[in-house]
């Protein structure tokens, strides 16, 4: 959601802009717009639509100018316009701020500064903050930009130029990622590090409540309250070709064929020499605390919160603790019950879900242990947890999360093997759980390389208005995936259900134009999948299964039959969910859509 990239420097600061808000398109926007000090003025452009239509506006200008921002907008207060595009000038044309985040008491504070004579253009709530900054303009820019946001309610991740202090680039974040590039005379602030990978690996990521003041040759960050902070610089640890689509059509389809290296990263290192003991660096000051955990929380949003599923029926069955998987939307607001020994798990591929964070604070409150599951090294949820594992799943691009879901299924499965160890419970080490883990990524190899199938079924369902996904035990979770992966990228209406409940309202639907996705692997539930098969034949729907290998009798039940090899129950989503994104991908591809950018949504939801 919303992009940031800001330079100062002894280079031409727009290509470099360009260059880098043009890596962040797959985080979602529909406008965009850019500043850069040139001389004595600040010249600006903004357009609706792709970057592309910013480039042709500034083709041929910003010659000179080697300290600028830019921004893509993901429309909250206010339509894609011009106007309501980034970045905002305050009434003196001499500051420009681009925001990402919400800033809740907005009202207010244009109501205030308009009855001081401030005139407004846009209808968001970002313009409000470069109009604080010219009425509280005394002094430095910094002391101004510190004074406007202890005005502000909200989250915000900024950055800032102005005329009146024009050797100086600030930024600040409270909620809203942001991370600032060290380079050789030259400085970069960005909401994702992809932006600046080409210039720089060494950053330092901002905290909650703090600013920093970048010249070319400085940088010194400060509290909001104005005391200095020494920052620690990390360096980015993967490379440029990890956001390149190195020859597939789109990122997703490129993520997709990620998996089996992908699911092989998660698991690195972490199985000890000769054994199934799992060990997680991460985890390793908390073992106490997980030795005596009596009840676990997931708070997750999306693709996440359906892994967490499948992590609730994992730990559940191996270790008998009670787990519960909660949208992290609504624990926050609900006065959730935390008792003594409650850890609580948050999972999100970004690490900067404004939801899951919020619900991580809500929980810290009540005195639970938080532990992380994320993706991005530095992210907000990695730094507040008390402890975390990362998935190394490297860079995801695509909006609709692919090798994501199954990096974080296998790090709940490592988890579950990270608890036993730690808890006694040997059985679970010698079961089939970790050996089995181990063939996942051979086996995801041998799904993908079948692809021509799963192409031949997209071709006949991808003018399908709806679509109905269904599956028992582990396989639910991933009927819920599938169906969101569909509606996602293809705008075909899908809904993901319990087999089960098909008969309390969506057999309704079915008639012989519903292709019926059906997860019917050879479990301890497969006979209750093949009633429910047998219901939806009965009113004349089109039957896709995914079915385990060996299982030749189901194609006599079914239309089209999609195999994927057996293992054991707790692992086949790993498997099972693949076919189902391919035929997402290749009914998109089919029906013209932008799958790496679908309408109205976003990478990271960074605002509630």
């Amino acid at each position: 959601m919303c992009g940031i990239v800001g330079y100062i420097g002894d280079n031409k600061a727009a290509p470099i802009l360009i260059n880098g808000i043009r890596r962040l398109e797959y985080r979602g926007y529909d406008s965009s717009g850019i500043s850069i000090i040139e001389g004595n003025k600040i010249f600006s452009e903004k357009s609706v639509g792709f970057i592309s239509e910013l480039e042709k506006k500034i083709d041929g200008k910003f010659r000179e100018g080697t300290l600028g921002i830019v921004h893509t907008r993901w429309a909250t207060h206010g339509a894609p316009t011009i106007d309501n595009a980034h970045p905002h000038i305050d009434c003196t044309g001499k500051i420009s701020v681009v925001h990402n985040g919400i800033i809740e008491n907005y009202n207010y504070l244009k109501a205030k500064l308009k009855k001081e004579g401030h005139s407004f253009k846009s209808e968001t709530d970002s313009e409000v903050i470069a109009h604080l900054i010219e009425s509280y303009f005394e002094g430095t820019l910094e002391d101004a930009v510190r004074l406007a946001l202890k005005d502000v309610e909200g989250a915000y991740g900024v950055a800032i130029i102005s005329l009146d202090d024009p050797g100086k680039l600030i930024a600040a974040r409270r909620g809203s990622p942001l991370i600032v590039g060290i380079g050789e005379r030259e400085h970069y602030v960005t909401s994702d590090v992809a932006a600046i990978l080409e210039y720089t690996k060494e950053v330092v990521y901002l905290d909650d409540n703090e600013i920093v003041v970048l010249t070319r040759d400085n940088m010194k960050t400060t509290d909001i309250n104005n005391v200095q902070i020494t920052k620690r610089v990390d360096e980015v640890q993967w490379n440029l070709d990890k956001i390149e689509k190195c020859g597939y059509e789109h990122f997703m389809l490129k993520e997709i064929y990620e998996q089996p290296q992908s699911l092989r990263d998660a698991m690195l290192g972490r199985f000890e020499k000769d054994s199934n003991h799992v060990h997680l660096g991460g985890l390793i000051d908390k073992e106490n605390d997980f030795r005596n955990t009596r009840r676990i929380i997931i708070v997750a949003c999306g693709t996440s919160w359906n892994a967490g599923l499948i992590g609730e029926y994992m730990i559940e069955e191996h270790l008998g603790i009670p787990v519960e998987v909660e949208y992290a939307s609504e624990f926050r607001y609900r006065n959730p019950i935390i008792e003594a020994d409650t850890m609580v798990i948050a999972i999100s591929q970004s690490g900067e879900t404004a939801d899951t964070l919020a619900a991580i604070h809500e929980a810290r409150k009540k005195g639970a242990i938080i532990l992380s599951i994320c993706n991005v090294v530095g992210s907000s949820i990695a730094r507040e947890a008390d402890c975390g594992i990362f998935l190394h799943a490297g860079p995801e691009i695509g909006v609709a999360s692919t090798k994501a879901f199954t990096s974080q299924i296998a790090v709940l499965s490592l988890l579950t093997l990270f608890l036993a160890k730690i808890r006694g419970k040997e059985n679970v080490l010698n079961n089939e759980l970790a050996n089995k883990l181990k063939e996942i990524p051979v086996q995801v190899q041998t799904i993908l390389e079948n692809e021509d199938k799963i192409i031949e079924i997209a071709e006949l369902f991808k003018d399908s208005n709806n679509c109905l996904y269904l599956g028992r035990g582990y396989n639910y979770p991933v009927a819920l995936e599938g169906a969101l992966k569909l509606k996602e990228i293809s705008y075909i209406h899908a809904e993901g259900y319990p087999a089960a409940e098909m008969k309390h309202g969506p057999i309704a639907l079915i008639d012989k134009n519903m292709p019926v996705v059906v997860v019917a692997t050879t479990d301890k539930v497969y006979s209750k999948i093949l009633s429910s098969i047998e219901e939806v034949r009965a009113r004349g729907g089109k039957v896709i299964a995914i079915a385990s290998e060996q299982n030749n009798e189901i194609a006599k039940l079914v239309d089209h039959v999609l195999y994927i090899p057996e293992t054991i129950d707790a692992l086949v989503p790993i498997l099972s969910v693949i076919p189902l994104q391919l035929l997402a991908y290749h009914m998109a591809v089919m029906r013209g859509c932008d799958v790496d950018k679908p309408r109205n949504l976003a990478k990271s939801v960074t605002v509630e």
